[in-house]
């Protein structure tokens, strides 16, 4: 049985720019509450939350990790997410889940892109979150700074919760300022020790503190009033009304510390506590009951229906697959089975348990609130609602982000093709975000994703995982070619070499359709010049020719062929005989018709920040792209344009060159456009070339 209740659980989210030190704070955190003997530490590998190898060698986070702590009677379940932008999509999933977030901010810093946009995800949750200015220790730290970066980049009302006391190699501690006490840490950094403020620092402590009485007077009527008529709060009205302004996300406090040295963590948790609600506060689930929009509510409480959401998959080579989910209503016990109300099937649960890093800690039963994992789930995956069978609901789930760089993808070891396809498919069970087809035009295998990094660290983990190698190719752009004019041309085949002959004979009219169309055959044959039971034939014979056209050997679109003549032999005719021949004439006619070639359009919407515009645009342009629109969101501009897919196909390393990392894109297929006749002429040439070396 659990130890402890729902209205005693904290789940939180750590979230923030790339690199701001999240998984070390996360170390601080264990190490502090005693979960671990030393704080593990990411540059040396011994980060006990990033555990995967793929982490380690590149000292990011790539998959969001969960732990736990006890801490003043309280369990707080921790999700460490990754920062960088080509695994954003876990830590939105994460955010799903949680009550509330820690954001990160680095004292030199301040906010950066990254942090825009994982504040962006935790404003569509209306996460209660408080904002943690972290390496006060590192030179050039600034509180001030920070805190003004913050005001301005994040346009909501923040308020400093504790001043530093000193700061690079001089930081020792903070200044509570609900307390108005000095709290310095000692060697040991783990409890720090209560004092008075230094005198010095009187005149700062006086201004942040009217700030902070002043913003938690805002969040009630009565505060209020207590504040006009008085001046002051006690400090049993502060925490009551900044429980109250972070719950509803009026007040957002703003704390300070050491994650590296331990500095102002405790305070961090105590913090923690006090103010971010636990599952109780959340209150009732929505979801739906499957197939309707019929609401359908579930509360935290334990003797509810069972409810859960399946946040996040890991591909593990050993232990299967794992499931990690968030208990919303009811118990869950291991050896039972529940129903994926998303896929409407049952599945068997064996051991449930807490993952802490990559340990399994198993537990006997779980309630509302809790954060655990089970393995070899057979068909559930991330986003799916798991329930009691009687009464199913579905939640909703984050929708994964469109691709925006493919690669062909092809086994190193000749035989491996099945060993790919399957070591994918697991990998994409894992990570939602991977898209994996065959393209029928090109015949090639494209593996999708959301960024050079994002592929790179999928193949490693193919290596690892699976012990299989792949090479990586920039994906064939699947062109087109088409006509612009008419003609009518006749296609015959005759044969005869003794015995029983071949022959074919017709006349067919070719013209152009408007772009898209496709491709139709019409029958115009009057009489029976060409029996009925030969023209299917012809039309198969145009079909299989059109597969390969004239000018480069891509498959030719949007045109009609129509059989308007001909002739036939009594003996000699066959299916085959006009299968021929209609290939033969479409190939000698498509010739007449000034074959074209086309390529794929896409539509693109980029986000940069503002100091980008005129690099982005002249780039763009230089792409042979067009600007159809931008608009302003904050500090941030958003192009809309269309550009030929040949142009973006490694246009993730180079936007994130051009912009520091802070540029992001998407783009989805538009339409096809004929190729201007100077790139047309590249395209060709190099085709013949790829033809004569194979």
């Amino acid at each position: 049985m659990a130890k402890y209740e729902s209205k005693s659980i904290r789940n939180l989210a750590i979230i923030g720019h790339g690199g701001t030190g999240k998984t070390t704070l996360c170390e601080s955190i264990l190490y502090v509450a005693g979960k671990t003997d030393r704080p593990g530490r990411v540059d040396e590998g011994t980060s006990s939350m990033d555990y995967e190898p793929e982490e380690q060698k590149r000292h990011i986070s790539i998959s969001a990790a969960t732990n736990n702590v006890d801490w003043d009677k309280h369990r707080v379940n921790i999700i460490d997410t990754p920062g960088d932008s080509n695994f954003a999509f876990d830590t939105k999933s994460c955010l799903r889940v949680v009550d509330s977030a820690v954001v990160l901010i680095d004292a030199v810093g301040g906010v950066e892109f990254q942090t825009e946009k994982v504040w962006e995800y935790a404003d569509e949750f209306s996460l209660p979150r408080l904002l943690f200015v972290s390496r006060m220790d590192r030179e050039r730290a600034d509180f001030t700074k920070a805190l003004e970066s913050i005001r301005s980049r994040l346009g909501k009302k923040v308020t400093a919760l504790t001043l530093p006391i000193g700061a690079e190699g001089s930081f020792t501690g903070v200044v509570d300022l609900i307390s108005q006490k000095a709290l310095h840490f000692d060697s040991d950094k783990k409890a720090p020790k209560s004092a008075d403020i230094p005198a010095a620092m009187a005149a700062d402590v006086k201004k942040y503190r009217d700030i902070l009485i002043e913003d938690i007077a805002e969040t009630d009527d009565e505060l209020m009033n207590r504040y006009l008529d008085s001046g002051e709060l006690t400090p049993e009205d502060l925490v009551t009304g900044l429980r109250k302004g972070v719950a509803s996300g009026v007040v957002i406090p703003v704390v300070c510390g050491s994650a590296l040295h331990n500095i102002g963590i405790s305070f961090l948790l105590d913090t923690i506590i006090r103010f971010f609600p636990s599952p109780v506060d959340c209150g009732t689930a929505r979801g739906v009951k499957p197939g309707t929009d019929q609401e359908e509510l579930r509360p935290p409480e334990d003797s509810a229906p069972f409810s859960a959401l399946v946040f996040k998959t890991i591909a593990d080579p050993y232990a299967g697959r794992l499931t990690l989910f968030r208990v919303y209503s009811g118990k869950l016990s291991s050896d039972t089975s529940v129903f994926n109300a998303s896929r409407k099937i049952s599945e068997r649960i064996g051991n449930v348990f807490f993952l802490e890093g990559k340990t399994q800690k198993p537990v006997e039963e779980l309630i509302p609130g809790d954060i655990a994992a089970v393995a070899k789930l057979k068909e559930t995956a991330t986003g799916d609602t798991i329930c009691a069978e009687k009464v199913p609901l579905v939640y909703p789930k984050v929708a994964p982000p469109p691709a925006i760089i493919s690669f062909a993808v092809e086994a190193k070891t000749r035989g491996d093709e099945d060993k790919l396809v399957s070591s994918i498919h697991r990998l994409t069970d894992e990570d939602p975000t991977l898209v994996f087809h065959r393209d029928d035009q090109t015949r090639e295998m494209i593996l999708s994703g959301l960024g050079q990094v994002h592929i790179e660290v999928t193949v490693d983990k193919m290596k690892r995982k699976f012990g299989l190698e792949v090479n990586l190719k920039t994906p064939k752009v699947p062109y087109k070619e088409t006509i612009k004019g008419k003609t009518t041309v006749q296609g015959r085949y005759k044969k005869q070499s003794g015995g029983r002959g071949q022959f074919g004979d017709t006349w067919l009219d070719i013209e152009p359709l408007p772009r898209g169309s496709g491709f139709e055959f019409v029958d115009r044959i009057v009489g029976g010049v060409v029996p009925q039971q030969y023209r299917p034939a012809v039309e198969k014979g145009i079909v299989e020719a059109m597969a390969e056209g004239v000018l480069a050997g891509y498959p030719v679109v949007d045109l009609r062929v129509s059989l308007t003549d001909g002739s036939y032999h009594t003996v000699d005719s066959s299916e085959m005989a006009f299968k021929i021949a209609g290939s033969l004439g479409f190939k000698k006619g498509i010739l007449e018709c000034q074959p074209t070639l086309l390529e794929p359009i896409v539509n693109i919407t980029i986000e940069i920040p503002d100091e980008y515009m005129g690099d982005v645009i002249g780039d763009l342009n230089s792409r042979r792209g067009k600007v159809l629109g931008m608009d302003s969101v904050g500090h941030h501009q958003i192009i809309k344009g269309q550009v030929p897919l040949a142009e973006i196909l490694k246009y993730a390393p180079d936007l994130r060159s051009m912009t520091s990392g802070r540029g992001t894109f998407t783009y989805e297929h538009s339409h096809y456009e004929e190729v201007p006749a100077y790139a047309a002429e590249k395209i060709i040439a190099e085709s013949k070339k790829q033809k004569e070396e194979a």
